[in-house]
């Protein structure tokens, strides 16, 4: 029995797998579901699955049309452009949600090691910590789109890897007189941190600031990278990087320590400061995100609330 592959005459930015095995397969249909879980695959239905369509993803798609072959089944892998009416971006979303499901997982087993680090063993801590690691990479190998709970679940893995009776290292504080009309870069989509940063950089630190989104800052060699992983503005030990600005610029204007205790809380989600104020701003961003709100304009909508909410801090201070 042949796998059959039905290829379109356009370009199309999906691989459908349409797959059935005989009954009393059991065994093989809990292999291939695995593997098929493993891929990253988006589940259409019971016996159909999506991947975006790249040479890597395809050649799995083909090896597991064969695997269903060898089991006596049968295998259809179409390339298409939509599911059910469904375009890219909605296909996106659907991706998206999975895996900041498979992310949420994840902080939550970090967070609750940052919660009794200390109560057991460092090696049992850090053995801990490896599996999560291990868990996180095989999640992100699987994030075709760049989830933005990516970047903060890395943060709580280092942040529950870090040893809390270490000293922080204490970073130079920087003039803001040094960062005039430079580009800053972060990651697309952004969030609840990201767009306060941008906001904290262009009304305190550098008026003429002009933003760029890019999930490699090799993208963009001459822009400073923030609110990414391993960059200098950036989150640092269990500082925001909205915060971690506040630090490094030595800022202290009226209702700015409160704003950042907001970002703070609903940007890692750890109740540091108990504040609820900035968990329906980030609602919003994400759903401006997952409707498909180009960045910029995002980015310019933020930054307008964040003055409402300044102004709204700043009166009642």
């Amino acid at each position: 029995m042949q796998c059959a592959i039905a290829v379109t005459l356009t370009t199309n930015a999906w691989l459908l797998l349409l797959y059935t095995l005989p009954s009393g397969r059991s065994s093989a249909r809990v292999g291939i579901w695995r593997k098929l879980k493993k891929s990253g695959a988006l589940p259409v239905n019971t016996s159909a699955h999506l991947l975006p369509n790249r040479p890597d993803l395809l050649e799995k798609f083909q090896w597991l049309a064969q695997e269903i072959r060898h089991a006596k089944g049968d295998a259809t892998l179409a390339f298409v452009g939509e599911v059910d009416g469904i375009g890219d971006a909605g296909l996106i979303r659907r991706f998206d949600q999975v895996r900041t499901e498979d992310y949420a997982e994840i902080a939550a087993a970090a967070k609750e090691i940052i919660s009794r680090r200390g109560d057991a063993p460092d090696e049992a801590i850090q053995a801990e910590i490896e599996k999560l690691r291990v868990r996180f990479g095989d999640v992100l190998r699987t994030d075709f789109f760049g989830c933005p709970a990516a970047a903060t679940t890395a943060q709580l893995i280092e942040l529950a890897a870090a040893d809390p009776a270490a000293p922080g290292k204490v970073l130079p504080v920087l003039s803001p007189d040094h960062f005039t009309g430079k580009t800053w870069l972060t990651r697309p989509r952004p969030a609840i941190d990201r767009i306060g940063s941008a906001w904290l950089i262009l009304r305190h630190i550098d008026a003429g600031a002009r933003f760029v989104f890019a999930r490699d800052p090799a993208d963009h060699p001459d822009a400073l990278p923030y609110d990414m992983t391993g960059v200098e503005f950036g989150h640092q030990v269990d500082d925001c990087t909205f915060e971690t600005l506040l630090k490094r610029f030595d800022l202290k204007a009226t209702g700015l320590a409160k704003l950042g205790e907001m970002i703070h809380d609903a940007d890692l989600d750890d109740g540091k400061f108990q504040t609820v104020e900035a968990f329906g701003l980030d609602w919003v961003f994400k759903g401006w995100a997952a409707s498909g709100i180009p960045d910029d304009e995002i980015l310019a909508r933020g930054l307008i609330c964040f003055d409402g909410l300044h102004q709204s801090l700043t009166d009642h201070s």
